[in-house]
């Protein structure tokens, strides 16, 4: 029986690895991808997310129009990493229209999906988590209707990528990832940053994974090299980040959606997101002693195969 995903992505570079790790993956059905605000503008999102897909000859797959704005109705990007575009600023003449967008709004269509495939999908979020955070308050009994969610975001030790103490995709949007966290009761894995950086991939393999002779290959050489020269000239985060290698950091939630033994160690506790701090806001609170009073645990993953990982990169580009 095929493996049914839906995913909801903000398509910047690392969100089109993911993908197309999911669509290179055997006995995996990817249902829809909705789009929200992120790391560019969610036009844009919509545009990206499809010229992934044409580049995979996957363009059946119907991609639906989510929330432009944070709940609160702001918004950040990231677009010095991503390029202003997502992905990379690489003009692409033959890319996909937005007419081939579905009318059909995402929070709508990842409620409907849901809900036709009870206990059957698996939901996996690299972005801001605003379109998942409407949903709940549409159908609040969505949660139970879920397979497993899989999200890229969040912190374990403090440690910030656009704030002090914040991550990328929950900081965009403290409230929603409050309103996941706590109403989304169903098996949830993280993907969290600390967690991805610990597990980053050597440049020599980015360079043997980018030099396959395919047309996905030259897609993603093409789109990355923007990402892979800040990587080298910023040394984010000093060496934490920088040093040795890359983080494709949405790919892990998606291998672990992808493959139910990827996770080799993990952590479970109750999870909530700081709302008010003045350095804190958006960070995740990892609650190792109970004090929450929460019976939901959420799988904090810790470490991965990484010669699993590997594989299906590789195989997302062949």
């Amino acid at each position: 029986m095929s493996k049914k995903l839906l995913v909801d992505v903000d398509t910047g570079v690392d969100d089109a690895q993911a993908i197309m790790l999911a669509l290179a993956a055997p006995g995996v059905k990817l249902l829809g991808i909705t789009c929200v605000h992120g790391n560019t503008a969610v036009e844009n999102v919509c545009r990206n997310t499809l010229r992934v897909l044409q580049a995979c000859n996957r363009l059946e797959i119907p991609v639906f129009k989510g929330a432009s704005k944070s709940i609160l109705g702001e918004s950040i990007n990231a677009g010095h990493f991503h390029g202003e575009d997502g992905l990379g600023d690489a003009p692409d003449p033959d890319a996909p229209g937005l007419e081939l967008v579905q009318e059909e709004g995402a929070v709508a269509a990842m409620i409907r999906i849901v809900n036709e495939n009870p206990g059957e999908v698996s939901l996996v979020a690299t972005a801001p988590l605003t379109n998942l955070a409407l949903a709940v308050k549409m159908d609040p009994d969505l949660p139970s209707k879920l397979r497993g969610l899989y999200v890229m975001g969040g912190n374990t030790e403090s440690r910030g990528n656009v704030t002090i103490c914040g991550e990328f995709n929950f900081t965009a949007d403290p409230e929603a990832a409050y309103i996941v966290l706590n109403e989304y009761r169903c098996p949830t894995y993280l993907a969290c940053w600390e967690f991805t950086c610990y597990s980053k991939l050597s440049w020599e393999f980015c360079d043997a994974w980018l030099a396959q002779d395919s047309p996905k290959a030259r897609f993603m050489a093409k789109i990355f090299q923007h990402s892979i020269k800040m990587s080298h000239s910023e040394r984010i985060e000093k060496e934490f980040v920088a040093g040795s290698g890359f983080i494709s950091c949405d790919s892990y939630a998606m291998a672990a959606a992808v493959d139910d033994a990827f996770i080799v160690e993990s952590e479970r506790h109750p999870v909530s997101v700081e709302l008010t701090g003045r350095h804190t806001r958006g960070m995740m609170v990892v609650d190792t002693v109970g004090l929450l009073e929460k019976s939901h645990a959420a799988v904090i993953m810790k470490k991965v195969d990484m010669e699993k990982f590997k594989q299906m990169m590789m195989a997302a580009l062949q």
